[in-house]
């Protein structure tokens, strides 16, 4: 598989760099926009990422900003790889908007570090366990939507876990994860089994929090931190609710949730113990 580079990330280097040339210059949006004929808004959503820009707005901002030779050509470039769609555009009907950044972001992460406190990360999932937390939501999707949901989950998975350049993946899961018959005895135990023998690969690690481990710092919620492969790309911080979704980029965010999930990780079990923990599980829905 080729090495994995996503346009989501693109788009997000070229916001981030935009915004950083505009300030060095000293100018307000309003003034950039004014210089290139275009309304100030516009500036706001390509520095913020919430829309691509076409590769002319960007040659007039780089023109602004004074940019030339080599840098000038290699902004343009991450400006054109920005506008390309991603494999997942294809399921763009699939998921809202706030779930395709998710996507273009983890496939392109170097690292990924889960905490999960119900339900078995997405990417570990088995199909048939999959389908039961969709059964089991408030308001049921389809039997076609939840088919198209599991496809591209399953194609998630296949693209992170085959890949050549694979993330280094960190999960710390609670207990209740395990012990949760999720689809029923025999659905659970096959998801365990497929649990224990992602975690004997080198790049996953998996960790479950016991229930003896009282009060934790995550009892808030889930939420996972994204590294890339580039120091131009900074890390990110993902919370997902209900209906939506925060990304949280500040140094300071990245900072205290990368503490918590340290915090986690020193109250879980070990590597071992929670691979022994997981097959006994198994063994008590005999």
């Amino acid at each position: 598989m080729a090495a994995r580079r996503s346009p989501t990330v693109r788009k997000r280097r070229l916001a981030a760099e935009l915004r950083r040339l505009r300030k060095e210059c000293g100018l307000t949006r309003e003034q950039v926009a004014e210089r290139i004929g275009c309304a100030p808004v516009t500036i706001t959503r390509i520095e913020t990422g919430q829309s691509g820009a076409r590769v002319g707005e960007v040659s007039l901002m780089l023109e602004v900003y004074g940019v030339t030779g080599d840098a000038r050509d290699a902004l343009l470039q991450v400006a054109k790889d920005a506008r390309k769609r991603g494999w997942w555009h294809t399921y763009s009907g699939t998921m809202p908007g706030w779930f395709q950044v998710y996507v273009g972001l983890e496939d392109e992460a170097a690292s990924i570090q889960d905490y999960q406190p119900e339900v078995v990360p997405g990417i570990l999932q088995i199909e048939a366990y999959a389908r039961a937390t969709y059964l089991a939501e408030a308001m049921v999707p389809s039997e076609e939507e939840i088919n198209r949901q599991i496809t591209l989950r399953l194609e998630r998975q296949r693209r992170l876990l085959e890949a050549k350049d694979a993330p280094e993946m960190w999960f710390v899961c609670n207990e209740a994860m395990i012990r949760r018959q999720v689809g029923g005895r025999a659905t659970m135990q096959d998801q365990l089994k497929r649990l224990v023998e992602l975690s004997h690969r080198p790049n996953i690690t998996l960790q479950v929090l016991p229930f003896t481990a009282g009060a934790h710092p995550g009892m808030q919620g889930g939420f996972r931190i994204l590294g890339f492969p580039e120091p131009a790309d900074p890390a990110v911080v993902y919370v997902e609710y209900q209906q939506g979704s925060l990304y949280l980029e500040k140094a300071d965010d990245i900072n205290s949730y990368t503490t918590m999930f340290n915090h986690l990780r020193a109250q879980a079990l070990s590597r071992e113990e929670s691979c022994n923990l997981i097959t006994s599980a198994v063994e008590s829905m005999s």
